[in-house]
């Protein structure tokens, strides 16, 4: 960014209302009477007013503290400019008359001007396909930005602002108008720092503004006086017509396609006038002229009050900061506890679990060997604790956008922010730690000492602050969910991987000892394991010789290489509050520094030839918004397309909706068991005729549209609706129909391209060969003015991708390949400026001039909006019909009807009647003129003649038959199979922040596992080298497939989303769709297993035969199959994908705890058995090891015995594995796969919980 922003400021008189910051302002030389001492010099009544402020200065403290000078405009005078006389007035601060109190407010605050001059802002983007963030793309990024210093980059340079320059005048109200992308949102983040933009004023609005600031394609277009603007558009050429909005006109006269029609000088050649053009001509006009003149001189210093710009950056102190934040976050807190309450009875359950399974009953403490249990406990107890706080992630990044822009809008320091958070969770701390040892810790049968009870407690404290601060961290730096997700399983596995207990410190390669000692789990278990068998009931004399150490406590923690005295636990204790800290200065540090994740996007297509010819042959084809009965002579014939349609209409009478009452107005003591949305309402709409249905918010406008496009899911529908003359069959319809809403929702990893295509697809007929069908795609792209667009990646509303207004073309273009006879658009203009309005608003014209049946809801329309519609239905609040019938030219039939009501006041010349027409049947001019509108329609001449038209629409007409088709769906379910996987795999490939970073942690994974296991599969000489081999299978499988499935769950979710409204248009069986996301995500997975296992498999150094190999591979895949499957299961099944991410951690914690390696399957008490053989994760292990090893002949020591051990036997006796066993296991992993994906087609299916 390039040129200079200057910021100066001045100040007039001000009242304060505090007897105390008067005092302390006159004491300080900050008078809130009085100008700048700058400008009191230039006043010759100085002298005067010092004498008085001196006499005020000898009152009593009270007396002086209620007084102060007010300097007034003497007669003559009107207090403007360098000639103006004033006089000093003593006032009583708290008797001041409304006059002079509303003078002083007018006067009170401070007043800055901002200049700008060449000011240019420019950026570096990738251009047409490479900008399309594929798996391929994401790669080349990636290696692109590390060579970046050597070499030079193939992005192009996007001019933003083009070298602008203005003044922005305090007591001067500044419009900033312009096109969609045309840099507004920039300017004002240039100037400001806070993003904003005016969309569509109404002429109401646009005339409260003293200035505008016209901006177009970077250049300022014009900026100075309202009244000055349409002269300098009228010294071009160019006119804005009487009935247009003078705000819609600024923002298409410099449009390509717009341009023409304001043109006026009928003796002179239109030719269209560039921007930069425009731009050119302003320096040259008289306001522009003026302008560079005031910038060249610069500003003085000397008018500005030392007050008037903020020398603070924040409003409050660092400390009530703090106390503000606090008290908001522990609001929210307590407005989300259901959250935290379910957690604290999820570790419940847990804890019960826990404590059954390892029932002191069932664990001894006179040996070596029953060491195993205990650790199995302290194991479980502490990765539940680290487990629990992994929710902090997803708490920690839902807050960051709401953060980020409090934080840049300088609500607070971003540290009060963090320390907030950090301090209420100490309390959390404490209530978990406490619930989890008193349910386990005599139950399972710790060392039963007072101080061993409260030292645990103090260990576990330490852990979850640390897990908390540690995930809060990952959260604050990863900034995305999908990534965190991924890379903070990754971090969990180092943290467990190094713990201790997966790999002994002595079995640990040299080049990863770093890792042992920089685990914070490490010092976790080093303190619960040194705080347990040091315990005096484990003081039983060692009598294993290979183990140096007197009793068996001691030898227990020798072998595995933790500390072996009491300093031990303290040392650990220190370590994790170290830890903690560290975690939260930086989570402090992110929080202050970082700015939220993704980057700005636009759309610049890479063909500039291209856009050259289609913008020249564009320039004498100028399309605009041609009107129905209200419009001019030349309206457009109808189009005819490749497809033909059946036209149809659509009429319904005495239509009534109810739903349930609600349990707050039940509360408030209404007793009716229903609540009525929609009274009475009879209309029809006709092809070729533009409806529009509008109304004051919540009279039913969507309501009613849903009722009759059949998209309602709950409540009681009551009344007559016909099509073409015969009942409407939901089946049918939604063949023949199309839906538009508000929302517009789409995939948002297809291009816009794909998404047309794929509507098509599965929503043309069957008959419709794949040529006509591209055929008619192109056709309807041109038709909604999408074909520059067509590479461009749709994206989330909001975040990337489309813009507002190119996402509702795309929802009507979707719509229109159905090749639909009645399309429904629900507020199609809803947030648009008038440009983007315009652009739709022709698409929606370019429909209906095909002959289709069109209705749209709208929302305040301006005239020329509105004035495109041929009928109106107008509802009040409460469902009912205050006018339903033709517009007129200039809404002329509209507004005679209305006018004709005694009472009604007339319409303003040049008013919009939209606005008019909803101030005068508005609830207040009810009241006021003791009149229903409702029943003024229902007795009213227009009401019978629609209901003969009505009757006339319920008649089919000659010839006509009732519509019907021989199956349900367009395609056959195989075709939808197709389409389906052809849309998941195309998705799939542009989602890099999903698969990619899915390949690169499988990538990272399997080297850490390979580097830290290197070579252990050659080389098994104990049974200490087989657990170790034991925890990597068991660390391998679970760790990257919870990573899978966790990262899967916003992915699944979105497109969830997507689903439910192609489900309701009918495109597909979800049985298809389900068949389709579970093959894609299986190629995927199966991509991933091979790649893993041959990292895996070669580095640890398995034997190298074909059918290990394969059992290997087999079961790698099948384990990635569930996890994915399972996430996609939870998601369809549940309502949200926060609760499905609470019941993840709950699931994976079972999973963990009965995998068979944190207690062996023979040491399961018997009524936990059960769960072993349920659990999937406990399959994968069995699996694996006794692929590997289950006939393994190999000779092991035992520690603590004599003797030694076949593999395969130690295998048999202490871990259940058979070789013999490997079939049924391999039957087992298709039977999760199976499960899983009927559980997910069964939720997809029949489960909805998108409430209608």
């Amino acid at each position: 960014m390039a040129g200079e922003i200057t910021p100066s400021g001045s100040q007039r008189s001000w009242l304060s209302s505090g007897a105390a910051s008067l005092a302390r302002s006159l004491r300080d030389g900050d008078d809130p009477f009085r100008r700048s001492a700058a400008a009191s010099r230039r006043d010759a009544g100085d002298d005067e007013e010092n004498l008085r402020w001196a006499a005020l200065e000898k009152l009593p403290t009270y007396d002086r503290m209620r007084r102060g000078i007010l300097r007034k405009a003497v007669d003559g005078g009107d207090g403007e400019g360098a000639g103006s006389l004033f006089k000093a007035d003593e006032v009583d601060i708290a008797n001041l008359d409304p006059r002079e109190g509303r003078e002083l407010m007018e006067r009170v605050f401070k007043a800055i001007e901002v200049r700008y001059q060449h000011l240019d802002i420019e950026a570096d983007v990738h251009v047409g396909k490479r900008a399309l963030p594929t798996l391929l793309n994401a790669t080349i990024n990636t290696l692109e930005g590390l060579v970046s210093l050597f070499i030079s980059s193939n992005k192009r340079k996007l001019k933003i602002l083009n070298d602008v320059n203005g003044i922005i005048k305090p007591s001067r109200m500044t419009l900033l108008l312009g096109p969609p992308s045309s840099g507004k949102s920039t300017l004002m983040r240039a100037l400001t720092g806070k993003p904003d933009k005016n969309l569509k004023p109404p002429p109401e609005t646009y005339a409260l503004f003293d200035d505008i600031v016209l901006i177009a394609e970077g250049y300022i277009v014009y900026h100075g006086p309202r009244e000055n603007i349409l002269e300098f558009f009228e010294s071009a050429g160019f006119r804005c017509p009487e009935r247009k909005g003078v705000a819609d006109f600024l923002q298409e006269v410099t449009s390509r396609k717009d341009q023409q029609q304001y043109w006026f000088l009928e003796q002179d050649h239109y030719r269209y006038v560039s921007v930069e053009e425009f731009a050119q001509n302003f320096k040259k006009f008289h306001v522009g002229q003026k302008l560079q003149k005031e910038l060249q001189v610069p500003y003085d210093k000397s008018k500005t009050h030392p007050a008037a710009l903020t020398t603070k950056k924040y409003g409050l102190s660092s400390l009530e900061s703090l106390k503000a934040v606090m008290s908001r976050e522990w609001l929210l807190m307590k407005r989300n506890s259901f959250l935290f309450i379910f957690k604290a009875f999820q570790l419940f359950v847990l804890g019960f679990i826990t404590m059954t399974l390892f029932l002191r009953t069932k664990m001894p403490h006179e040996k070596f060997s029953d060491t195993s249990k205990y650790v199995g406990a302290l194991t479980a107890s502490l990765i539940t604790i680290m487990f629990n706080g992994f929710g902090e992630l997803q708490l920690t990044i839902d807050k960051l956008p709401i953060f980020y822009k409090q934080r840049d809008f300088l609500f607070f320091p971003a540290w009060t922010y963090g320390l907030a958070n950090i301090i209420l969770k100490v309390p959390l701390s404490l209530m978990e730690s406490s619930l989890w040892i008193v349910l386990t810790y005599y139950v399972v049968g710790f060392a039963p000492a007072a101080g061993r009870f409260f030292k645990q407690f103090l260990a576990y404290f330490w852990t979850h602050q640390m897990a908390l601060a540690l995930f809060r961290l990952l959260g604050a730096i990863l900034r995305s969910m999908v990534v965190a997700n991924t890379f903070g399983m990754f971090v969990l596995l180092l943290i467990f991987l190094f713990g201790g207990f997966l790999v002994s410190r002595k079995d640990i390669k040299p080049w990863w000892i770093w890792g042992y000692w920089t685990s914070p789990m490490m010092y976790s278990n080093n303190a619960l394991s040194v705080n347990e068998f040091l315990a005096s009931r484990w003081a039983i004399p060692n009598n294993d010789s290979s183990i140096s150490a007197p009793t068996i406590g001691k030898a227990f923690l020798q072998s595995k290489g933790y500390f072996t005295g009491e300093w031990g636990y303290w040392l650990s204790i220190g370590a994790m509050i170290g830890f903690m800290i560290v975690f939260n200065i930086l989570y402090l540090c992110a929080l202050t520094f970082l700015r939220p994740i993704g980057s700005a996007s636009t759309v610049v297509s890479d063909d500039d030839t291209k856009s050259e010819l289609e913008a020249e042959s564009n320039q004498e084809q100028m399309s605009e918004v041609i009107n129905g009965t209200n419009g001019t002579e030349n309206r457009r014939s109808q189009r005819g397309m490749v497809l033909p349609f059946q036209p149809l209409s659509l009429s319904f009478n005495h239509m009534n909706y109810y739903v349930d009452m609600p349990a707050e107005m039940k509360a408030q003591g209404f007793t009716e068991s229903r609540l009525q949305l929609l009274s009475d309402i009879s209309g029809a709409f006709r092809p070729g005729v533009l409806t529009a249905l509008v109304g004051v918010s919540g009279a039913g406008k969507t309501t009613l549209m849903d009722v009759l496009a059949g998209r309602k899911t709950s409540g009681t529908i009551e009344g007559d609706i016909k099509l073409s003359g015969y009942p409407k069959k939901q089946e049918t319809f939604a063949r023949i129909s199309g839906y538009c809403e508000q929302t517009d929702i789409h995939s948002p990893n297809l291009t816009v391209y794909e998404s047309i295509v794929y509507s098509a697809w599965l929503r043309l007929s069957s008959e419709v060969d794949k040529n006509t069908r591209k055929v008619f795609v192109e056709e309807v792209m041109s038709l909604v003015e999408l074909d520059v667009l067509r590479d461009a990646l749709v994206g989330l509303p909001g975040v990337s991708g489309l813009s507002t207004e190119q996402r509702k073309r795309l929802t009507i273009a979707v719509e229109l390949v159905a090749n639909p006879s009645i399309i429904f658009m629900d507020e199609p203009t809803s947030g648009l400026d008038a440009r983007a309005a315009a652009i739709v608003m022709r698409t929606v014209r370019n429909t209906v001039n095909t002959g289709r049946t069109v209705v749209c809801t709208i929302h305040q329309p301006s005239i020329d909006i509105f004035e495109s519609f041929d009928e109106l239905l107008l509802l009040k609040r409460g469902g009912r019909v205050i006018y339903a019938g033709q517009l007129g030219l200039h809404s002329q039939i509209l507004v005679e009807y209305f006018e004709a009501i005694p009472g009604v006041p007339k319409i303003t010349e040049g008013y919009n009647p939209a606005t008019w027409m909803l101030e005068v049947s508005s609830s207040l001019a009810e009241a006021r003129l003791d009149i229903d509108f409702a029943e003024v329609y229902a007795n009213s001449a227009l009401y019978r003649s629609n209901q003969e038209l009505i009757k006339q629409l319920s008649v089919p007409p000659p010839g006509f038959q009732d519509l019907s088709f021989p199956t349900k769906y367009s395609q056959n379910f195989l075709n939808q199979c197709v389409a389906n996987t052809w849309k998941q795999f195309q998705s799939y490939w542009k989602d890099p922040p999903y698969n990619a970073m899915r390949y690169v942690m499988t990538l990272l994974y399997g080297l850490v596992f390979g580097t830290v296991f290197w070579r252990r599969g050659k080389n098994i000489e104990s049974v200490n080298d087989l657990n170790n081999l034991l925890g990597a299978t068991y660390a391998a499988v679970f760790f990257l497939g919870a990573a899978n499935l966790l990262t899967l769950l916003p992915v699944v979710s979105v497109e969830r989303t997507v689903f439910y409204r192609e489900k309701a248009a009918g495109m597909y069986s979800p049985l298809s769709y389900a068949f389709a996301q579970g093959f894609v995500e299986f190629c995927y997975s199966a991509v991933q297993g091979v790649l893993y296992t041959i990292l895996i498999y070669s580095m640890i150094g398995y034997e190298w035969k074909a059918d290990k190999f394969f059992y290997f591979l087999f079961f790698m895949i099948a384990a990635f199959a569930y996890f994915t499957l399972f996430s996609m299961m939870l998601v369809a099944c549940t309502a949200s994908e926060m609760l499905a991410a609470v019941l993840v951690s709950f699931v994976l914690s079972s999973w963990n705890n009965f995998a068979g390696f944190i207690i062996p399957r023979p040491l399961i008490p018997v009524w936990w058995r059960w769960f072993y053989w349920a659990n999937p994760v406990s399959w994968t292990i069995y699996g694996v090891i006794a692929s590997q090893f289950a006939d393994s002949d190999r000779v092991v020591t035992v520690p603590g015995q004599a003797t030694t051990m076949v593999v395969k036997d130690f295998l048999e006796k202490n871990m259940g594995f058979k070789h013999d066993f490997l079939g049924y296991v391999v039957l087992a992993h298709f039977g999760y796969v199976i499960i899983f994906f009927f559980l997910f087609g069964y939720g997809i299916k029949c489960l909805n919980f998108q409430k209608r």
